[in-house]
């Protein structure tokens, strides 16, 4: 096995990506007693008394749990929680880098709806937020549901959520560059699981001016008898036009594409776009379509991957939108809140708009905390601020 430390990503991970630290010394007895016992027994007894006093004297308001049932990672689908766990000690890793965030990856091994929402329930106490990951469609919008309706902590599964930001984020860029708002345009998005499902509700709560949502089967219409109730509450939201047929029927005259299925569509369909068309092709490795095809026909393009302009990553969004949530304990995280990230993000490119800078870099030094400020200040709007 130590062969395997020859690749360079395997000697990265060699015992973990992460580890705990304390944030206090233990120099002697008398901090001994203070960190342990008998100190400690004054801080339990004073947050038996006054539950809420666990934030204040405890790591809980700043932590929040990475959870996965390892049944979507990354393109790698239904590989269990053990393969699950580099991902989750990624993500945690990135909550700590960009937002200061502490996060704990914990790979459940169930996958029953039932299962979860009860783990994750009886686990809450000892976070103030809970990051859903790679939990599989269409479960993990019941997941997600439950646990918001049972906990008054932020619960937010990423790959719906962090994606339809920054998504909804560089598409209001890409509009104002060439002209237009999002209500004069006409999007089709690719695919229908987590992010699929989260994207097109986000950017029809934005006001886009019609969208149509395909899946593998074509597009997804009223007139369909094979939709799960997610995609049923999707038909009836979506689709003005009545369109029917393939993705790429779909994108003739469009203005926007959005890929998010790992699917492909031709240099053709692109090409039958409207003029100064938007793609967005996210899937990962590789995109829907190849970003230099695409350049020759659309006007912005973006994809998921760092070596091309525009990538549109979650860590833009996740790490801000917790930190923001957590500063002011808020109970939940809105609509709003999420969209106030997306507008923030968005306003961070400011005046240096162009076709290949439609969203900033995670490691510009803006982001976090435009996005943190933005966050918090509409909990407070919003009525979900306990701070």
């Amino acid at each position: 096995m130590e062969s395997l430390d020859l690749d360079p990503a395997f000697a990265l991970h060699r015992g973990g990506k992460l580890e705990v630290r304390s944030t206090v010394p233990v120099r002697d007895a008398d901090d001994l007693s203070l960190a342990y016992t008998p100190g400690v027994a004054r801080v339990c007894t004073a947050i038996a008394d006054n539950p809420d006093l666990v934030n204040d004297y405890t790591w809980v308001s700043n932590v929040v749990a990475v959870v996965s049932d390892g049944t979507a990672v990354l393109g790698l689908g239904d590989i269990g929680p053990a393969a699950a766990m580099p991902v989750m000690e990624g993500k945690a890793l990135l909550f700590k880098q960009f937002a200061g965030v502490d996060a704990v990856p914990i790979c459940i091994d169930c996958t029953d709806v039932d299962a979860i929402v009860e783990t994750v329930v009886r686990l809450a106490p000892s976070f103030g937020g809970i990051n859903l990951e790679d939990i599989s469609a269409p479960r993990c919008f019941e997941v997600e549901e439950r646990l918001r309706a049972l906990l008054d902590i932020p619960v937010f599964h990423d790959d719906q959520h962090g994606t339809a930001i920054v998504v909804l984020a560089a598409l209001r860029n890409a509009a104002r560059l060439t002209g237009r708002s999002l209500g004069e345009l006409r999007a089709v998005v690719a695919g229908a699981g987590a992010s699929g499902v989260a994207v097109s509700r986000m950017l029809l709560n934005a006001g886009i001016g019609d969208i149509a949502v395909s899946d593998s089967k074509g597009v997804i219409h009223a007139g369909r008898e094979d939709l799960n109730p997610v995609k049923w509450a999707l038909a009836r939201d979506t689709n003005k036009s009545g369109l029917s047929g393939s993705t790429e029927q779909a994108l003739a005259g469009a203005d926007v594409f959005v890929g998010l299925s790992g699917s492909t569509v031709s240099e053709q369909a692109i090409a039958g776009m409207s003029p100064d068309s938007i793609v967005f092709a996210l899937s990962n490795p590789t995109p829907e379509v190849d970003p230099a095809v695409a350049a020759r026909h659309a006007r912005v393009v973006a994809t998921g991957r760092s070596d091309y302009p525009n990538q549109i990553n979650n860590v833009l969004a996740f790490p801000g939108v917790f930190r923001g949530a957590l500063d002011v304990r808020a109970t939940t995280i809105t609509e709003n809140m999420k969209v106030a990230a997306a507008d923030a993000l968005a306003a961070v490119v400011g005046d240096d708009l162009a076709e290949s800078y439609v969203i900033p870099s995670p490691f510009d030094t803006r982001v976090a905390p435009a996005v943190i400020a933005a966050v918090a200040q509409q909990a407070r709007e919003d009525g979900v601020a306990r701070k």
